[in-house]
Formats: structure tokens, C-alpha cells, sequence
């Protein structure tokens, strides 16, 4: 059974009371958040919230069920989150990332997990889409590098690392920074974790990007990691953006 550090008695009647409503109306949902992570990792984490997943299709019927139950819901931001919440007890519905660029879709249930919540049970979603994820919070409050290192290490083995190269192929250097840090941080556990065709494949793309010519465009990708460090860039700076400023 899926162990986190237990939060107060009051919020694990409302986590489990918000899971039994879901399963009992047959809502498809994933879990993620610190019980995706202590799933892959057995690194337990103060649960303050809980983080469900779906497709965009899902949250509008999963915010009526709420609703109709008397909880109170918030459309957050209508391009990745809502929210769900009874007295200080909060529920995130995520269905895709700020950045607007990991989507939930079906092979996120596909490759789901099963596990327990608080004796429930409850689908995972994939480690793939997790690393896939925490690959774009590189932000100055908040970098989820180590969060990947321990998914690696401890769940690399078991990864689908084509897949995975497919869901973050636009943004490849990303993984290729992370298998480098991984490299640094464990250098006793590359050799027997990290596949050194995929390893080989990033260097060699690496490579082959000084024989290309130099953009057009002055862009800055910069925003997709953290809206805010580089919004000098693109507001000061001219540069062009990759994605849609917060102000």
C-alpha cells in the first residue's frame, strides 16, 4: 500500500472521502503528486494537497461531481489547473502544465499504475510522463532536478526511455541536462541505469547542432522553464518567446 507522511486526521477524511466519490461515479483520474512520487521513489513527502490528473476533455465533469457534493471549485487557469477545496483542505485537477506543453491524453492511462491511496485504489500516472513533467519546473522557487534524480535511480531500470525521448523529443536537450546531471550525481550508477544508445543519441545531436545554421529568429526558450527569470528576454530584450507570458 502507497505510505506518504500522513497528514492531519481531518485532511485524510477529505482525501479519501474526495477518491471514494470519484471511483464510485466511475471518473477516470490519476493520481500524481507526492504519492506518484513516493510510488517510484519510497521518498516520503508532507502531503499539503493532493495532485489528480486528467484529460482536458474530464475536468469540467469532475468539477460538477464536486460541486454537486457541496465542495467548493475553482477554475484556476483554464489552460492546466483546477481546484477543488473544502475548509483549508485543497485538491489540485491538473490536465496539463503551465507551459501548456505535457497534455494529458490516453497513454497516460495506458501506462498508469495501480496502487492504493488511503486503502482506495487509484492509477499512477506513468514515470515517464512524471520525468516528462518535472523536466520543465527549472525555475529560481522551485526545480524539480533531484525529484527526477531519485525517479531514475531508483525506477530507471523499469522506464520506457524511448518513450520518453518521444514525449520530450521537441525539448531533447532538457533530458540530455538531466542525464549529465544524473552522470554527476551518481557516477557510481550511470553505467547500470542510463542506456548509452540514448546517451550516445543526445550527445550526437548535441553535436550535429554546430553544423547547423544559426536561427533567423533571435528566440529565447528561456520561458518555458521559468515565466518569470527570463521575461527580461523577451520584454526588454527582444527576443521571441516559445510560449505564453504570465504578467
Amino acid at each position: 500500500m502507497l505510505k506518504v507522511v500522513e497528514p492531519r486526521t481531518e485532511a485524510v477524511d477529505f482525501y479519501k472521502a474526495s477518491l471514494e466519490l470519484l471511483r464510485e461515479n466511475n471518473i477516470s483520474f490519476l493520481m500524481g503528486g507526492g504519492f506518484a512520487f513516493y510510488h517510484y521513489t519510497g521518498i516520503r513527502r508532507d502531503t499539503k494537497d493532493m495532485d489528480i490528473f486528467c484529460k482536458p476533455s474530464e475536468y469540467a465533469s469532475i468539477l460538477k461531481l464536486f460541486a454537486d457534493h457541496g465542495y467548493e471549485t475553482q477554475m484556476y487557469d483554464i489552460r492546466w489547473l483546477a481546484k477543488v477545496h473544502r475548509d483549508n483542505h485543497y485538491i489540485d485537477i491538473i490536465f496539463s502544465t503551465v507551459n501548456n506543453i505535457c497534455i494529458v491524453d490516453d497513454r497516460w492511462y495506458e501506462f498508469a499504475q495501480d496502487s492504493m491511496v488511503y486503502g482506495v485504489p487509484v492509477k499512477i500516472i506513468p514515470a515517464e510522463e512524471l520525468i516528462w513533467c518535472k523536466l520543465y519546473v527549472q525555475n529560481r522557487e522551485r526545480f524539480d532536478g533531484s525529484d527526477i534524480n531519485h525517479i531514475i535511480l531508483k525506477h530507471g531500470k523499469e522506464l520506457d526511455w524511448k518513450r520518453l525521448l518521444a514525449r520530450i523529443d521537441p525539448h531533447w536537450h532538457l533530458l540530455l541536462m538531466q542525464l549529465l546531471q544524473f552522470q554527476f550525481v551518481y557516477p557510481s550508477e550511470y553505467r547500470e541505469i542510463i542506456p548509452e544508445w540514448l546517451f550516445q543519441e543526445l550527445i550526437k545531436r548535441a553535436q550535429e547542432q554546430y553544423d547547423l545554421p544559426s536561427p533567423y529568429e533571435k528566440v529565447c526558450r528561456g520561458p518555458i522553464i521559468d515565466n518569470t527569470q527570463y521575461e527580461i528576454d523577451i520584454k526588454e530584450w527582444n527576443y521571441k518567446s516559445c510560449t505564453i507570458m504570465t504578467v
